[in-house]
């Protein structure tokens, strides 16, 4: 169907279909933690500042970090990515006795700032924050400029965020379950949104898709924010967005909340039952981690993996982070190895499912 681009955001994307064959090749799929929150607006957010160009202090690890550092959201800022980075951000520059910086950088699935990152130098300035999209875009994107695993050298993971089935709050069905039969039934109007091809919303819809039988009409989006706002808007039907970007809505009656898409419930949602056992066999989270370029001394990397893992155990962080419907994850976790140990198993476990014949990343 065409979609009505005049009464949304400027940043909606063509409406497109995936084909059933499409969707099938994540069967296997369904219980996998996908990736996140899409591309989204760029440069520095406000009241952070930007970096000064030729100011970068010297890498080596000696008296490391001697000016501030640079963490780098490949998100629009106000969307799950970002939020979950502000929250560790002060309590890591507390830790490491410097100002961070937040900086957005738009672009293709989170690709623009993952390559920037990859070129920066390796010493401790320039950092990555994302999720498992890092997994999935050298299936998504054949001509990818950057190697996750080479490039880059891992800090620690962060959390794992659970997802939510919402839509507009005068969407007819009030279940789980009556939403999958008034999609069913009404396929040729409905339309699902996303926050952009491998987002996580995207993914997530994959995943809808196959449970239900049914091709989806998708509005893509340049970021989550847009995104939600035309759902509050009431210009699409429903999506599939991390409880970072939901929840407070959701409490609010802003929009309908239908399900939560892990295991078991989720505590800032008691309301929300789980989606495997409300009517659609789906179970979906996502993880975030964070990055520095290949070369990064040794004790550069160990610096900020000790500052993540007291960021972690921060009240202020472990409490907003309950509030949005996530924890942050144990303290085993926040390691380079454990964090590399899932990325390289997340790229083998996507390739198989994503590299199946469908539209080009950039259409």
């Amino acid at each position: 169907m065409a979609f009505d681009s005049a009464s949304a955001s400027d940043h909606v994307r063509p409406v497109r279909r995936h084909g059933r064959a499409r969707a099938a090749a994540l069967l296997a799929a369904g219980a996998l933690a996908l990736a996140a929150c899409g591309p989204g607006g760029s440069g520095a957010s406000p009241g952070t500042g930007t970096p000064s160009p030729g100011t970068s202090p010297t890498g080596g690890g000696d008296g490391y970090p001697t000016g501030s550092i640079t963490i780098v959201v490949p998100f629009a800022a106000g969307g799950p990515t970002d939020t979950v980075t502000r929250l560790i951000g002060e309590p890591m520059g507390a830790e490491l006795g410097v100002q961070i910086i937040i900086q957005n950088v738009a672009g293709a699935g989170g690709t623009v700032a993952a390559g920037q990152v990859a070129q920066a130098a390796p010493d401790g300035y320039t950092v990555l924050m994302h999720h498992i999209g890092m997994s999935t875009a050298p299936s998504l994107y054949p001509d990818l400029e950057y190697d996750p695993l080479a490039d880059f050298e891992t800090i620690g993971l962060v959390t794992e965020v659970p997802m939510t089935i919402v839509g507009k709050a005068d969407l007819p069905p009030d279940t789980l379950e009556e939403l999958v039969t008034y999609v069913t039934d009404n396929i040729d109007t409905v339309t699902y949104a996303n926050a952009g091809v491998g987002a996580a919303s995207h993914l997530c819809g994959l995943l809808i898709e196959q449970a239900m039988n049914v091709d989806l009409t998708e509005a893509s989006y340049d970021g989550t924010n847009p995104a939600m706002t035309d759902l509050l808007g009431g210009h699409v039907h429903f999506m599939c967005d991390q409880t970072t970007n939901t929840t407070e809505q959701i409490l609010a009656g802003e929009i309908k909340g239908y399900a939560v898409t892990t295991r078991d419930p989720v505590a800032s949602l008691p309301d929300l039952p789980v989606a495997s056992e409300a009517g659609l066999d789906i179970e979906v989270s996502v993880w975030h981690g964070l990055y520095v370029p290949d070369g990064t001394p040794e004790a550069v990397v160990q610096r900020l993996t000790a500052a993540l893992q007291v960021a972690l155990q921060d009240e202020n962080v472990i409490e907003q982070l309950g509030n949005l419907g996530t924890a942050p994850v144990s303290q085993d976790r926040a390691t380079p190895e454990a964090h590399t140990q899932l990325l390289q198993e997340q790229i083998e476990l996507w390739r198989p499912f994503l590299t199946a014949p469908s539209p080009s990343p950039s259409q």
